[in-house]
């Protein structure tokens, strides 16, 4: 069993390191998705420097990357929760630190997603329509993620009878992802966080 789970640890990390955003923004555009936009190599960079369409297939791929992994674990070790928590963790951490873009990744919401869609898919589910409406209210990725972050640990812990060591993994994990996003903390302080649609916007305009 060990053997399997190590295997399958090692596919979680190379998977989640996978740098989506960077390979379809230099695909489509040729660019280096982490020298536009706020530098990011995930899929709100995206959709705001290359397209609506690359930032939601790279949302898209993200999550799987997440849920994939995750998934496996679950149905390979039925009997074991930890397993799915190892390699869904471990598929995270590759996101954010891809060994691809020397350790240099995305801020892991979509990846985290993922995961968390596998293992508590009710609580998940509340924490998308969460960050859904935050969007639509404020209109800012960002804020939406964060929100996202504090519901998901919550639904967990309240709703439906979930082992302790998920609710411990979904509040760390929810508590690294709200780290990641210091400098977007920083920048909705300071009045100058990028609205959803600002790349659009431009883009728009400059194809006039």
């Amino acid at each position: 069993m060990m053997i399997k789970v190590l295997l399958l640890a090692l596919f979680s990390y190379l998977l989640g390191a996978v740098p989506t955003g960077y390979l379809i923004a230099r695909k489509t555009m040729g660019i280096d998705i982490r020298q536009h936009g706020s530098g990011n190599p995930g899929a709100a960079n995206v959709y705001r420097t290359v397209g609506k369409w690359a930032g939601i297939t790279t949302f898209l791929i993200d999550g799987l990357k997440g849920f994939i992994p995750t998934y496996l674990a679950l149905h390979l070790f039925a009997d074991n929760y930890w397993p799915a928590i190892l390699c869904g963790t471990i598929s995270i951490l590759g996101h954010m630190w891809t060994v691809y873009l020397k350790f240099r990744g995305g801020k892991g919401v979509a990846t985290s997603a993922g995961v968390f869609a596998a293992l508590l898919p009710i609580p998940t589910a509340l924490a998308f329509a969460a960050f859904v409406l935050c969007v639509a209210l404020w209109g800012r990725i960002s804020i939406g993620s964060i929100v996202a972050c504090l519901v998901l640990p919550a639904a967990s812990f309240f709703i439906g009878k979930h082992p302790m060591a998920v609710n411990i993994m979904v509040t760390a994990i929810g508590l690294l992802v709200i780290y990641k996003h210091i400098p977007n903390i920083k920048r909705l302080l300071a009045k100058k966080e990028l609205a959803f649609e600002d790349g659009a916007k431009k883009r728009h305009h400059d194809d006039k």
